[in-house]
């Protein structure tokens, strides 16, 4: 409530009204901030896994360009002042349903699979937010078969054309 009261009066006061704030405890922003973390995790950031990043956020949650470069740069904020990956599971594990949560790992490992290639830290990172997230060890693992799956078939579409 404090925050969306400093918001109005900050609208108020310099009249500002286009820019969207993601809340601290905004479920997009913490599955965000942990798409962010992924994605950086290996120590590389190529180009796939930007527009990666870019596509999951938007396609799952239905926003423009504008606000999906938003959350990120919210969600990047918020991945370097963390000192771990509770702070976003809690907001996730609190606020969304299994369904929800399954989703959120869904989209983690399309980011992994984006570069083609499955680093140990990224896999480590979802094996500890599955755990964080509540979500068994077997759905956890019949998710990456599904995105590793349907990347192969991308691929092999790709490759008849």
């Amino acid at each position: 409530m404090f925050v969306a009261l400093k918001r109005f009066l900050k609208q108020a006061v310099t009249g500002e009204q286009g820019k969207l704030d993601f809340a601290e405890d905004d479920h997009r922003l913490a599955a965000a901030a942990l798409l962010v973390h992924l994605v950086s995790v290996d120590g590389v950031v190529d180009d796939k896994e930007r527009e990666a990043l870019n596509e999951v956020l938007r396609r799952n949650y239905q926003l423009t360009p504008d606000m999906t470069a938003e959350l990120i740069k919210a969600a990047q904020h918020r991945d370097d002042e963390a000192v771990d990956l509770f702070g976003f599971t809690s907001v996730l594990k609190r606020d969304l349903e299994i369904e929800e949560r399954l989703k959120v790992l869904e989209m983690m490992w399309e980011i992994v699979y984006a570069d083609g290639i499955v680093h140990e830290f990224e896999d480590n990172t979802i094996w500890r937010v599955a755990e964080l997230l509540g979500i068994s060890s077997r759905d956890r693992l019949a998710l990456r078969r599904k995105v590793a799956g349907a990347r192969d078939a991308a691929a092999s579409e790709a490759d008849e054309d």
